[in-house]
C-alpha cells in the first residue's frame, strides 16, 4: 500500500507524487509489541462498529469512605448492521452486576477490560435500541492525576472530602461502562452523580435537577446536549461554591459558571473572571465560536492540575499565573496569564470540538492547543511576543520518538506532540506567509469538522487544500519521525547550494534565508542540491530563519 501520508495533500491539490515508500516502512521507528488486551481496547472490530452510540444515562453513587462506586449506564444506540453481539468496555476490577435488555437479564462474557453482550434476537440494521449495564466496585485510584487515570480521593484544606475523576488516555471505562473508543462520540448524555449530603457534584453540561434521596445522599443531574468524547465526562465532588457570568460571544450570550471550593471564591473571582473572558475573546477570533454554547462554559476547581473536560474545564493551578507559577517558555510571556485556564479551555476547540478517532493522533488535540497558547499571547501582547513564546518552548522538546503513535492499540505517541507540535504549526503558518489565510484555516477546521471525530488525513488534507500548498512532507517529517530535518549548504564552483537531509520522502519545505542583515527570502530546497538564487549570498553570510523554523543547519 502506498504511503497515504505523503499523498494526501497531492490528491487535494491535484498534484502527482511518485516514488512513495510504504506506510509500514515509514513508521518503522514506531514498532512496539502489543497484547490482546491492547487490541481489544484500541481496535475497531465489528463488535464495536455494529452500533452507533446515541445517548448515555450514567447514574453513579460515590461511597467516599469506602472508595466504592455503584450504579448503572443506559446505552441507547442505532444499529449500523445486523448483529446479535456487541462489545462495551469496563475495567475488570469493576464488577458487571447484570446487563438488562427489554426488562430481562441477558448473557455476557468478559475478556480483560472488554465485555461482550449477546442479545436474544438479531438487532436489525437501522433500528434504535437500548440496554442497561449495572455495575459496582472500587475504581482505580489515580496516583498522580491527570497523568495517570482514575479517581482522586482526597480532602480540601478544611478536611472536607474532595473527589474527582480524570481518565484521558487510559479511558473512561476505568470508572464507568462505556463504548471506550474515541471514534464514536455519544450525541448527548445525562450524568447523575449521587454524593454524600453536604457536598456538591459538578459535571459536564447544565445542572437540571438536585434531589435529596433521603438516604444520606443527594443526586445531581447534569445534561450534555452536544456530542462528547467519553474521557471528558467527569464527576467532581466537594464543598463547592458557585458564581456566574456572561460572555457576549460570536453566537450571542454564553453563560459562564464558576465552581471554586467554598473558601476560594475571592481568589477565583480575581483570576477566573479575568482570564476566562480574555481566553474566549482570543480563541473565538482565531478558531471561531465557542463550540458548546448549548452546554455553557464552566471552570471547576479540582485536586489535580487540570483537564479539558468539555463544558466543565477542570482547574487545579492554585490561582497562579503560568504553569503552577512557572513559565514553560522561559521568555516571561508565560507568566502574564493562567496556563490552565487558557490551555485546557483551548481544548474545547481542539480535542472536544475536533476529536481524533484514534489516540495515536492525539497531536490533533495537543499540538493545536499548545499552539493556541502563543495565539492567546499574540492577541494581547503582539505577534512577536507569541513567536518568542513558541521559540522558547523548544527547550522542552526531546525528539525521543515519533509524535504519531501506533494505530488500533490505544497508544499515544511522543509527548513532543505539545512543544514540537506547536513549533510545527508555527512553521506551517510561516510557510503559508499569509496570516489572514492562516486564521481562516484554523476557523475553517473548527467549522468543517464541527462536533466530529477525525483522522490524520482529514486535518493535514484540509490544511493543504486551503493553503494551496503540498505541506504533507512537512507534517510527515515532524509527526512520523523523531529527528528534525537538516538544511545543508555547500559551495560548488563558487556558488552556494542547499539541500534537505530528512527522513520523509519528497521533503521540500520552503525556508526563509537571507544575506546577513538583509531581508528574508523564501528558497525551496529539495533532497538534492540546488543553487541558492539570492544575489551576493555566500556560505559565510547566509542566515537562516531559525527563530521561526525548528531545524538544524549545516
Amino acid at each position: 500500500m502506498k504511503n497515504k501520508f505523503l499523498n494526501i495533500c497531492a490528491i487535494a491539490l491535484g498534484l502527482t507524487i511518485t516514488g512513495l515508500g510504504t506506510a509500514q516502512a515509514q513508521l518503522g521507528t514506531n514498532r512496539q509489541t502489543f497484547t490482546r488486551a491492547d487490541s481489544l481496547r484500541g481496535s475497531l472490530t465489528p463488535l464495536r462498529t455494529c452500533y452507533d452510540i446515541n445517548y448515555y444515562h450514567l447514574d453513579v453513587k460515590f461511597d467516599i469512605d469506602k472508595k466504592f462506586i455503584s450504579g448503572s449506564n443506559l446505552f441507547k444506540f442505532t444499529a449500523t448492521q445486523n448483529f446479535t453481539k456487541l462489545q462495551f468496555d469496563l475495567f475488570d476490577n469493576l464488577k458487571v452486576e447484570k446487563v438488562v435488555y427489554e426488562g430481562a437479564e441477558i448473557p455476557f462474557t468478559r475478556e480483560f477490560n472488554a465485555v461482550f453482550v449477546t442479545f436474544p434476537k438479531t438487532i436489525k440494521k437501522g433500528s434504535k435500541d437500548e440496554f442497561i449495564v449495572y455495575y459496582s466496585g472500587n475504581p482505580t485510584i489515580a496516583k498522580r492525576a491527570p497523568w495517570d487515570g482514575g479517581v482522586v480521593y482526597t480532602t480540601d484544606s478544611l478536611g472536607k472530602p474532595w473527589v474527582a475523576t480524570a481518565c484521558q488516555g487510559i479511558g473512561a471505562s476505568i470508572w464507568w461502562p462505556t463504548k471506550d473508543h474515541q471514534y464514536d462520540e455519544v450525541d448527548s448524555a445525562l450524568i447523575s452523580i449521587s454524593a454524600p449530603n453536604g457536598l456538591k457534584d459538578v459535571s459536564n453540561g447544565r445542572l437540571r435537577k438536585v434531589t435529596d434521596l433521603n438516604n444520606g445522599y443527594t443526586r445531581f443531574d447534569w445534561f450534555v446536549a452536544n456530542p462528547i468524547n467519553n474521557y471528558d465526562i467527569e464527576a467532581n465532588i466537594g464543598d463547592y461554591a458557585h458564581f456566574e457570568g456572561t460572555y457576549q460571544g460570536e453566537k450571542g450570550p454564553l453563560t459562564l459558571d464558576y465552581w471554586p471550593l467554598s473558601y476560594n471564591v475571592h481568589k477565583a473571582k480575581k483570576q477566573w473572571e479575568l482570564d476566562a473572558p480574555r481566553m474566549l475573546k482570543s480563541f473565538e477570533y482565531w478558531f471561531g465560536p465557542y463550540p458548546f454554547y448549548e452546554d455553557g462554559y464552566k471552570l471547576v476547581e479540582t485536586p489535580h492540575l487540570g483537564m479539558e473536560h468539555q463544558s466543565g474545564t477542570a482547574y487545579g493551578n492554585h490561582y497562579k499565573n503560568g504553569y503552577l507559577g512557572r513559565d514553560l517558555s522561559g521568555t516571561g510571556w508565560g507568566l502574564k496569564w493562567d496556563f490552565i485556564v487558557v490551555h485546557e479551555s483551548g481544548h474545547e476547540w481542539f480535542g472536544n470540538n475536533i476529536t481524533s478517532k484514534d489516540v495515536a493522533d492525539m497531536w490533533i488535540h495537543e499540538s493545536f492547543t499548545n499552539y493556541s497558547e502563543s495565539l492567546f499571547i499574540e492577541t494581547y501582547y503582539g505577534k512577536q511576543a507569541g513567536q518568542e513564546y513558541v521559540n522558547g518552548t523548544r527547550k522542552n522538546i526531546r525528539n525521543d520518538k515519533p509524535i504519531v503513535g501506533p494505530y488500533g492499540v490505544n497508544m499515544e505517541g511522543s509527548g513532543d506532540m505539545y512543544y514540537k507540535g506547536g513549533n510545527l504549526l508555527n512553521m506551517v503558518r510561516t510557510i503559508i506567509n499569509n496570516d489572514d489565510k492562516w486564521r481562516s484555516i484554523l476557523r475553517g477546521l473548527n467549522k468543517t469538522f464541527y462536533h466530529k471525530t477525525v483522522t490524520y488525513d482529514d486535518i493535514v488534507g484540509y490544511i493543504c487544500k486551503q493553503a494551496g500548498m503540498n505541506l504533507a512532507p512537512v507534517f510527515d517529517q515532524y509527526l512520523h519521525y523523531k529527528d528534525i530535518p537538516t538544511l545543508q549548504f555547500v559551495v560548488k564552483d563558487g556558488k552556494l547550494y542547499s539541500k534537505w537531509i530528512a527522513n520523509a520522502e519528497g521533503f521540500n519545505m520552503p525556508v526563509k534565508v537571507r544575506v546577513k542583515g538583509g531581508g528574508y527570502i523564501f528558497i525551496k530546497p529539495t533532497t538534492q542540491f540546488t543553487p541558492v538564487k539570492i544575489d551576493g549570498i555566500t556560505k559565510d553570510n547566509v542566515e537562516v530563519d531559525t527563530f521561526n523554523y525548528y531545524i538544524k543547519v549545516e
